[in-house]
Order: structure tokens, then C-alpha cells, then sequence
């Protein structure tokens, strides 16, 4: 959420953050309702004193006669107030749903673009893998090792269902622990969140309301949130933090629950796109300068780029276009895998950061060195999701014989150098 002041004094500026980000905006309709929602609150404000000043000078009437006639002027000061107020909470609803709808400017260096086929590749790593023999799928590798079975994910879950088993749970598992041990030494503060979250922490990371088909919603109306992103932003709503404190730097590890609504027949097959998978996730709150922001949002980005290094997978890294950005973001960038048997790049982890964006909505301040109340601001990046890279991991590291050799790194975590 924007400030109303800074939307009022740069409404072009929002105007062409929207065309930028391809999002339906009419800038022009929220000044209209803000310029209502002024009078009434000027027009209920006068006749809320015109009011306390009848009621005091009933008080203090000398006669019959005076006190009778200020009796019946404060009834029709009463009834018009109440008409103020009554229209007063109509804009007021129209207005919170327009400034929930407002996006966030993005950065100069955000290219153009009509969709992620325009993110701009700014960084590559490794070698693309090459093989002496006719490379497999991660599915027809995993299921003929005993990693997979799709067919009884299916039956159980139905469309996008898994089941991982033996070494693919094994291996899972090493991810997270080594993943835990990488990410605390960034000095991260590993949590484990509640993913069933109430709707306000939805519209306050920006997920809501425009992405609500996209969730599962329970029956007492909380919702399974995607990300742990959600419910850690949420750990700190409605408190005043101290300058000291910040950084904060948290490790969320959740389940994380999507319906991948309007994506049915793209990437289905595998691991690619799931309804529900596990993520560690990276959330900073820093200070409100924006050097700062710049400076967390390449270091959780890094951070990713270091873990998946030191797997030894190729990857790519695009800084995402205008299009490809969601409500809140001011900048975002995707690292990407190579997955040999499609020959192409697929996305992996996104960091963004939002200035105070969300933190607005959620009411997260602090006290500066100066005293002055501010908005903290909040980054988040992808440390690693479980089971989609387990897609590069079992392509890259496949053999002439049909097994899967283990990076090096998760040996120690997984207990043998290879599966198969």
C-alpha cells in the first residue's frame, strides 16, 4: 500500500507504474474517492463539534424556552451527522478497496515487457550438461529408481498428485538440512510458521485481494498460505520495533499450498508444478532507505545463487520485467536451472523486495536514531523449494548406468554418494 499523500502528489507516477506493470488502474477513480472521502470526513468532523458545542451550551441554558430550542437545533445537527457518517462509511469502502489495488513503483532498472518470455538474462553460471549418452526425465529416472510414483499421487490426490518415497524422501531431507545449515550461517533465524493463516496477512503481504483463486481456502475462512513469506510477515504486524533490532533475517521452512488456477496443461508434467510442495524461504526487515533494500535484495538473491552453486547445477539468473511483477514488487529477480532433457532454464527462486509496501498494510514500524516513526522495509527470496529442484537435480546428475550421482555437498546429509 501506497501512501495517499505520495499517490495524490505523483498520480502520473502511478499511472505509468501500472501500464508498466500491465495492472488495471484507475488513479484518477481513487483521487475521486479520496476527495469524498475528505469532505465527509471535514463535513462530519464540523458537526461533531457543532454537536459537543450544543451539548455544552444545553448545559448551561438559563431558561426553559433556550434549553428546548438548542434541544431541537442539536436533534437536526444530529441527524445530519448521522447522514455524513452513514455516506462517509459507503466511500470509505470503496476507497480501502481502491488503495488495496494501488501498485508499487517499480525501479528505474525494471525493463519493459508483456510477459516473463521478456525477463532479461543478466547472469549465467556453469556449464550446460552434456551427456556421451541419451539423457532421461527426471520422472522416467525417478520413478524407475523407486524415488517417484505419479500414478498412485494421482489416484490419491488427483491432477498434479505425487507420491516421493524411499531415496526421494532421503534426499528431500538432506536438501532441507544442508539448505539449514547454508542459510543459519547467513545468520538467518530458522522458523517454522502456522501455513494456515487468517485473510488479514493475505492482504497484507499483497496476495490479496487480486490472487485469490490461485488459494485454498478452509471452511472457517483462513486460507493455506503459498509461501512462508505470509505468515513470517505476519509475526510482526501492528508491533513498533527498535532501530536496533533490524535487520531481521528469517529461515521460513513450511509446506506451501497452491491451486495453480489457470495454468491446467502447462508444466504438468512431474515435479515441475505442484499443488503442494516445501520451501524455505528468506525474509529480511530493514530499515526504510532505500540502499539498504537494494543492497538485502542482491544479498538474499546471492545467497540462493551460492546454495545452487554449491549443488554444481547450471543456472541463469533474469531480472524480471515490468509485466512479470506482482502488485507490491519493486524489483524482482529469478534464478533459473537447466534441465537437460527440455533443454531450457526453469524457474527456481524469485527474490523481490517492496519498500513499505507491506509493511504499511501490515503496520510495522520503528523509531529511527532521530525518534521519527517509520515503516520498516521487507524483502523476500526463495532459499530453495522441495520437490521441484529435485527436476535439475536427478537431470544433471543422472549416469550412462542409470543411476543418480549426489553433489557433493549433500553427501555428508544424505549419507552415500549416489542412488541406484
Amino acid at each position: 500500500m501506497l501512501d495517499i499523500k505520495f499517490i495524490r502528489e505523483n498520480k502520473d507516477l502511478v499511472a505509468l507504474a501500472a501500464k508498466k506493470k500491465h495492472i488495471d488502474f484507475d488513479v484518477d477513480k481513487l483521487i475521486q474517492a479520496d476527495d469524498k472521502r475528505r469532505t465527509h470526513q471535514t463535513s462530519s468532523e464540523k458537526l461533531r463539534a457543532e454537536q459537543n458545542a450544543a451539548s455544552n451550551d444545553i448545559a448551561s441554558a438559563k431558561t426553559i424556552e433556550e434549553r428546548t430550542k438548542l434541544i431541537s437545533d442539536m436533534k437536526l445537527v444530529k441527524i445530519e451527522l448521522e447522514k455524513d457518517e452513514e455516506a462517509l462509511k459507503i466511500v470509505m469502502k470503496e476507497w480501502q478497496l481502491l488503495m488495496l489495488q494501488v501498485p508499487n513503483i517499480p525501479d528505474m532498472s525494471v525493463p519493459d515487457g508483456n510477459s516473463d518470455a521478456d525477463n532479461q538474462e543478466i547472469k549465467t553460471w556453469g556449464e550446460k550438461t552434456d551427456f556421451a549418452f541419451e539423457a532421461k526425465d527426471h520422472i522416467e529416472i525417478m520413478t524407475r529408481l523407486g524415488l517417484l510414483d505419479l500414478e498412485r499421487g494421482q489416484k490419491v490426490h488427483g491432477f498434479r498428485g505425487y507420491f516421493l518415497t524411499g531415496d526421494g524422501v532421503r534426499l528431500c531431507f538432506a536438501i532441507w538440512n544442508y539448505a539449514l545449515d547454508f542459510f543459519s550461517k547467513k545468520n538467518f533465524t530458522p522458523v517454522i510458521p502456522p501455513i494456515m493463516v487468517r485473510k488479514f496477512n493475505l492482504f497484507g503481504t499483497g496476495y490479496l485481494p487480486q490472487g485469490e483463486e490461485d488459494m485454498y481456502k478452509t471452511q472457517d475462512g483462513d486460507y493455506l498460505a503459498g509461501t512462508a513469506e505470509v505468515p513470517i510477515m505476519g509475526l510482526h504486524s501492528d508491533e513498533i520495533l527498535t532501530v536496533t533490532e533490524l535487520p531481521k533475517k528469517y529461515l521460513g521452512f513450511s509446506p506451501c499450498y497452491r491451486r495453480e488456477a489457470g495454468a491446467h496443461g502447462k508444466d504438468v508434467r512431474g515435479l515441475i508444478r505442484v499443488n503442494e510442495f516445501y520451501k524455505l524461504e528468506q525474509v529480511v526487515l530493514c530499515e526504510a532507505n532505500h540502499e539498504l533494500s537494494v543492497k538485502y535484495h542482491d544479498e538474499v538473491n546471492r545467497n540462493t545463487e551460492e546454495f545452487i552453486e554449491s549443488l554444481g547445477i547450471p543456472y541463469r539468473t533474469v531480472i524480471n520485467c515490468g509485466a512479470d511483477l506482482g502488485l507490491g514488487q519493486v524489483k524482482k529477480y529469478d534464478i533459473e536451472l537447466w534441465v537437460p532433457k527440455e533443454i531450457k532454464y526453469r524457474e527456481i527462486s524469485s527474490a523481490s523486495y517492496f519498500h513499505d509496501f507491506q509493511t504499511r498494510r501490515l503496520n510495522i514500524r520503528y523509531r529511527d536514531a532521530e525518534g521519527t516513526m517509520r515503516y520498516v522495509h521487507s524483502l523476500n527470496s526463495t532459499a530453495i523449494p522441495t520437490p521441484r529442484i529435485l527436476v535439475s537435480l536427478v537431470e544433471n546428475f543422472q549416469q550412462a548406468d542409470g543411476t543418480i550421482k549426489i553433489p557433493e555437498a549433500l553427501v555428508k546429509y544424505f549419507g552415500k554418494n549416489q542412488i541406484g
